[in-house]
Formats: C-alpha cells, sequence, structure tokens
C-alpha cells in the first residue's frame, strides 16, 4: 500500500513538472496514459526505499502501540529475533529493486524518453484568439475579430495564403464562416461565407510598360482545406535515444564510462600540448602525457631544471629582454585564448563521463537504501511506537527529504569534480548507514531516545549539578 502511495505522490511531481509540455497538443488519451506509465517505473527506484521507510515504522509502530512487541520480548525474543524475518524480506525487495533498475528501468527510460520527445515536438492545437493572427496552422495566417460563445461561427475573417512564399500576395476577408476538422483528421475545412479573395499575379511587360495586375472574387461560400499533417502525433526512433546513460544497464554504462573517460583523456593530452612551448618543456610535455608506450624514455635528464630564468635573462641586451618580453607576452595571450575557447568543450566532456558513472553508482545506492532505510524505520517504529498514517508518514517525510538533500549534494558534487565520483554518490548512504546502526542498538536496549521525560531527567540532572558547582564555589 506504501509503494503505491509513494508511487502516486512523486507521479504528481512529475505532471507539475510536464504538464505545460501536454497541454495543448491535442493527445490521445492512450498516449498520455503509456506517457505516465513509463514515467511511473521510472519513478519506482525512488519510490522503493520511501515505501520501505514508511511501511517498516508503521509495523512496528503497531506492534508498539499494541504492545506486542512488550509481549514478544517479555518471552525471551530479542529484537534481532524479531526483525529477522523482516530482514530477509527486506534483503530481497533491496535486490529486486537493483533487478529492475538494472534490467527493466533502462528499457522503460528509452521508451518514456523517446515518447516525451515526440509529444514535445507535436505542434499546438489550433488556437484562434480574437484580434490576433494565429500562425500555428502551415502556409496560412488567420486572424478573426469576433467568435460565438454558443457556437462555433467566427466572424470578420482574414486569410493570408503564403503557399507562393512571395509575401502577403493573396488573402480572403469574409463577415463569418466556421472552422471543423475533417472525419479523418487530415484536413481543416474553413467555410467562409459572403466575403472577397485578392490576390496578385507576376508583373507583365518590362521597363516602363510594367504592369502589376491582380485579381478579386467575390463568393457567397467558399471552402479552403488546409492539410493537418504537421499536427499530426509521429513517434520518433528509439534508437536515437539508446545511447542515453539513463537507457543502459550497469556493464553498458561500465563499457561506455571507460571508453569515453579514455577518449576525454586523449582529448586533454591534445589540448594540453597545443599550447607554446619552448622546445625542451614540449618534450618534457609529451613524454608525461603519453599514455600509449611504456618503453618511453625521459627527453630530459634533469626535468626540474629545463630553464634557469635568472641566468637566462642576464645573459641578454636590454633589446634582446624587451623582445623576449612581447614574445612572453604574445604566447601568453595566445594559451589564453586556446583556453577559453577549448575550456568549455573540455567541461563538457568530463560532465558526459561523470553523468555515465553517476548513473553506474545510482542503480547501487538507491537499491541499498532499501536496506539502509528498512535499519532505519525498523527500530524507530519501535522507539516511537505509533502506527498509522499519523507520526509514521511525518518522521517518514523528514527522514527521505534529509536523504534526497544529501543526496543531491552528492551527486552535484561528482558531477562537477568537486568530490571523487565514490564519496559522492555514496554521501547519503554513509551517512544514514550509521544512523540505522544507532538506532537499531538503541531500540534492542530500551533506549528512551524519543521519551521526552529522559531528556528532561537529563537537563534536570545538569542544572543541579551546576547549581551544586556553583554553591560550592562560593562557599
Amino acid at each position: 500500500m506504501t509503494f503505491f502511495i509513494c508511487v502516486f505522490i512523486l507521479l504528481m511531481q512529475f505532471l507539475w513538472k510536464y504538464i505545460d509540455d501536454m497541454v495543448g497538443k491535442g493527445l490521445d488519451w492512450n498516449v498520455v496514459a503509456e506517457l505516465l506509465l513509463y514515467a511511473s517505473f521510472g519513478l519506482i527506484p525512488l519510490a522503493f526505499p520511501l515505501a520501505m521507510l514508511l511501511a517498516s515504522i508503521m509495523t512496528f509502530g503497531n506492534l508498539g502501540e499494541n504492545y506486542e512487541l512488550v509481549a514478544m520480548k517479555a518471552s525471551g525474543i530479542s529484537l534481532f529475533r524479531i526483525m529477522r524475518p523482516l530482514f530477509i524480506l527486506a534483503v530481497g525487495l533491496t535486490l529486486l529493486a537493483f533487478y529492475f533498475s538494472n534490467n527493466i528501468l533502462p528499457k522503460t527510460n528509452l521508451r518514456f524518453y523517446s515518447l516525451m520527445y515526440s509529444v514535445k515536438m507535436q505542434k499546438p492545437e489550433m488556437n484562434i484568439k480574437e484580434g490576433i493572427f494565429a500562425n500555428d496552422m502551415p502556409n496560412y495566417s488567420i486572424k478573426v475579430e469576433r467568435k460565438s460563445r454558443t457556437s462555433n461561427m467566427l466572424y470578420d475573417l482574414m486569410i493570408y495564403d503564403h503557399r507562393r512564399n512571395n509575401g502577403n500576395v493573396m488573402v480572403t476577408v469574409a463577415d463569418s464562416g466556421k472552422m471543423e476538422i475533417t472525419s479523418d483528421k487530415k484536413f481543416m475545412a474553413v467555410t467562409l461565407f459572403n466575403g472577397q479573395s485578392y490576390s496578385e499575379e507576376d508583373e507583365r511587360r518590362q521597363g516602363r510598360d510594367r504592369r502589376y495586375p491582380y485579381r478579386r472574387e467575390t463568393f457567397q461560400k467558399e471552402v479552403i482545406n488546409i492539410s493537418m499533417v504537421d499536427f499530426e502525433f509521429n513517434r520518433s526512433d528509439e534508437r536515437q535515444f539508446s545511447r542515453g546513460a539513463r537507457m543502459m544497464n550497469a556493464r553498458l554504462l561500465s563499457f561506455w564510462g571507460d571508453s569515453l573517460y579514455t577518449d576525454y583523456k586523449l582529448h586533454v593530452r591534445r589540448f594540453v600540448v597545443s599550447f607554446n612551448y619552448i622546445g625542451d618543456v614540449l618534450k618534457q610535455i609529451n613524454w608525461m602525457t603519453n599514455p600509449r608506450d611504456t618503453l618511453k624514455m625521459n627527453p630530459v635528464a634533469k626535468p626540474d631544471t629545463l630553464v634557469d630564468i635568472d641566468q637566462t635573462i642576464k645573459s641578454l641586451s636590454t633589446f634582446e629582454k624587451d623582445e623576449l618580453f612581447q614574445k612572453t607576452i604574445a604566447n601568453v595571450r595566445g594559451n589564453s585564448q586556446l583556453i577559453s575557447q577549448q575550456i568549455e568543450e573540455m567541461t563538457a566532456r568530463k560532465i558526459m563521463v561523470n553523468s555515465y558513472l553517476m548513473e553506474w553508482h545510482r542503480k547501487f545506492t538507491l537499491s541499498f537504501a532499501c536496506l539502509i532505510f528498512f535499519f532505519i524505520g525498523a527500530p524507530l517504529g519501535a522507539i516511537i511506537r505509533k502506527g498509522g498514517m499519523g507520526m509514521p508518514v511525518v518522521v517518514s517525510i523528514f527522514m527521505f527529504i534529509a536523504y534526497y538533500v544529501f543526496m543531491i549534494i552528492g551527486e552535484k558534487s561528482a558531477r562537477e569534480d568537486a568530490w571523487s565520483m565514490f564519496s559522492g554518490m555514496w554521501l547519503a548512504s554513509l551517512v544514514f548507514l550509521p544512523l540505522g546502526i544507532w538506532l537499531t542498538y538503541k531500540a534492542a536496549t530500551d533506549s528512551g531516545v524519543m521519551n521526552l521525560e529522559s531528556y528532561q531527567l537529563f537537563f534536570k540532572k545538569l542544572a543541579k549539578l551546576s547549581f551544586l558547582k556553583r554553591r560550592k564555589t562560593e562557599i
């Protein structure tokens, strides 16, 4: 029950995020249902830990509230023995979560992102507003002065025909009309009443005898069929999204991550050796950055003394020093410009490499979070001794928000190379695992972690001790 509640809550977040991309596109209900189904599958890795936390707190909270834990402990059964069957279940759900993230989720992500891309590319439905030209229809621009509130009639229409691609040379005006989509949904039939159409013809004659003829037609009824091909929903090819990080399992992520990192190091080497150096420095950099030659030899005997700056400058004349300074300034400016041009590309490449490594770690961290939250939720429920949907929900939301904040901080730091990939991606787990162990120990020893009286007694003892110490000092 808690699992489906968590999926529903997270799905509402998805709707708020993508509602602007779906409204007004004229999508069929089956396309929207398919999109929501794939989105639900994408939210399951986050819903698993939250559901585990909430369910374990509710279960052990109910046992504690009804004094069943007290009865079992009085019979000589320890808390670890009580937790053992559910621990086995938690391990099974952790393995199931990893299997889902590694084998099922990449396929559903591929279909979700390809379908979402198709939805975003879908042109919106024709939206006619009074007094404003509507340019949604291909090759036509339509303006309506007034729309009927009780029927589909339109009044004072002006339609520009741009099929010739040579400006506003064809225009039709009518005092009324209506727009209807044909039964096969391939054309928009615009029926006009009591109007005129004007069209400018090509120039005739040359030189001073140029003529600019036009044609005017008066009609009582005219039907214009506008093609709706561009408004049809077309699914994108899924293969163009197949190399995304979210569409791969752990094995493919490891393979592509290593390949992209090797390519990144090659680009970094080319970037480093492209600067302007003196000859010996360039040889040393080539030697240090060459990743392939295992028998390479250091071309310089003492790499720490490549250039003696002081001795070199002393041996130069004033003219040579000035020339050296000008050349150095030019080299620095050239290197600075090269860095400015390449730094964004290098950063983008490294972020792409990190995205594959992050996705590989995420498959393990979110699965392992199920086990962590079991060791947090079960003892926490035994301590607070409250079941139902009240206190457990509040505690679960607080814990999960804290976990999510640590996870986002770690992922952001890992993506930007502020921390190592392992430290960033496993930050939330490294913080909450000791918390789970500590709570389990406190619950097993019947410690009053959530008992306000124990804290009040502690502060009373502390105040009494402080008072006695002050009294003794005064005496």
